[in-house]
């Protein structure tokens, strides 16, 4: 697992390994790779967000080396399925072709898109892009509220994280 600190406000970001494994699977290795994406499921604890679920691609994607149009349907979908099991939607993971991603200017559009049109009791939606290195260095991890975004700090991992 990898946390991260959210600013200031003494929030901690934790992706949990079935999430960094799902990435790591979908990375971008060759030049043949297709980008692919999806959401983020995660269960609040205090002020600790655990992102526990990573889902996508489906098949129903839409997918090229440097895009990817997901199946909207689907996504709802899966908000829905996950939503009775008690996890929430708090935002969208892709791969690029990079060893450190940046996100696009399209991706950042397209976040604070969802964030504004959709309806949640969230502070902010997650973006986490995925480039070719391996986690922590191959993430791009930004929040999104529709007006500011901000990127969360890698925190070291002590004795109190070790039984989440």
């Amino acid at each position: 697992m990898i946390i991260f600190a959210i600013g200031n406000s003494g929030q901690e970001l934790i992706l949990h390994d079935r999430v960094l494994d799902h990435f790591k699977r979908h990375r971008q290795l060759t030049s043949k790779s297709a980008e692919a994406g999806g959401q983020l499921f995660a269960r609040f604890e205090g002020y600790q967000i655990h992102v526990v679920e990573a889902t996508g691609p489906h098949q129903e994607d839409k997918r090229g080396r440097f895009s990817f149009l997901p199946n909207r349907n689907k996504e709802q979908r899966d908000i829905d399925n996950f939503y009775r099991n008690g996890l929430i939607f708090i935002g969208d993971w892709h791969t690029h072709p990079q060893d450190i991603p940046v996100p696009s200017v399209t991706d950042i559009a397209s976040i604070t898109d969802c964030f504004r049109k959709s309806q949640h009791n969230l502070y902010a939606f997650v973006l986490i892009v995925v480039g070719r290195r391996e986690a922590p260095e191959g993430l791009n991890i930004s929040l999104h509220n529709g007006t500011e975004m901000w990127t969360p700090q890698t925190e070291e991992v002590n004795d109190r994280h070790s039984s989440i």
